[in-house]
């Protein structure tokens, strides 16, 4: 398939060695959060003056927000800060919110194959869930969860699998034991993703499905 990097054989022992558990990353993943993300900033910017460049936030999304906030802010104002991002989200970052091209085929490929989608973000959990209600997706979520941190839930959750698209996820899908599938849909290129030890690289979720499938049928 063209686009898709696959050095690992499949297997069925370690995580996942019982029924199949799928983990996903939401921002640049499962969702283009960039034009909701930008409007939050720019909400900011209108509200404390200060001259965030909205469009370079939205270029490196991925790491906790106190990480972009303390780019622009000084560090004894980033917690109020970070408490006005996370109560201005709602109205301005969901609506605008699109899910990403395949995400939802994504989805149902693992709830096809008799698995279970979960969610694992840096996001605030609440945030994350409006926006998988908002596009249509059906899965459990943990939020601020970030890089190797993210193994947490996928140990607890038995993920064999972890979908993402920066080198935190490569890093917590490893630290897991988890295949790390990695979509250059984000911040990192797919030579970025490959360095970092993904194991599986794909151009972009729409070629999610026919992979899954493929993987499956060779651990059959």
């Amino acid at each position: 398939m063209a686009g898709v990097t696959n050095d690992l054989a499949p297997t069925t022992s370690g995580p996942g060695a019982g029924p199949l558990t799928i983990g996903f990353d939401l921002d640049m993943t499962l969702i283009d959060s960039r034009p909701g993300i930008k409007a939050v900033y720019d909400a900011l910017v209108a509200e404390t003056g200060v001259p965030i460049d909205t469009d370079l936030v939205v270029t490196r999304l991925g790491p906790p927000l106190d990480e972009e906030l303390a780019n622009w802010f000084p560090a004894e104002e980033i917690p109020a800060m970070g408490d006005r991002y996370r109560a201005l989200y709602p109205d301005y970052a969901i609506a605008p919110t699109p899910a990403m091209p395949g995400a939802l085929d994504a989805v149902a490929a693992v709830r096809g194959a008799g698995g279970r989608p979960v969610v694992v973000t840096a996001k605030y959990g609440p945030n994350a869930r409006m926006h998988l209600d908002h596009v249509g997706i059906d899965a459990e979520v943990r939020g601020w969860l970030w890089a190797e941190a993210k193994a947490e839930a996928l140990v607890e959750w038995g993920a064999s699998i972890y979908v993402g698209d920066h080198v935190g996820d490569v890093r917590g899908a490893r630290k897991a034991g988890a295949l790390s599938v990695a979509v250059a849909t984000g911040p990192c290129d797919a030579g970025q993703l490959r360095e970092a030890g993904a194991d599986v690289v794909l151009d972009d979720l729409t070629q999610f499905p026919a992979w899954l499938a493929s993987y499956r049928s060779a651990a059959a």
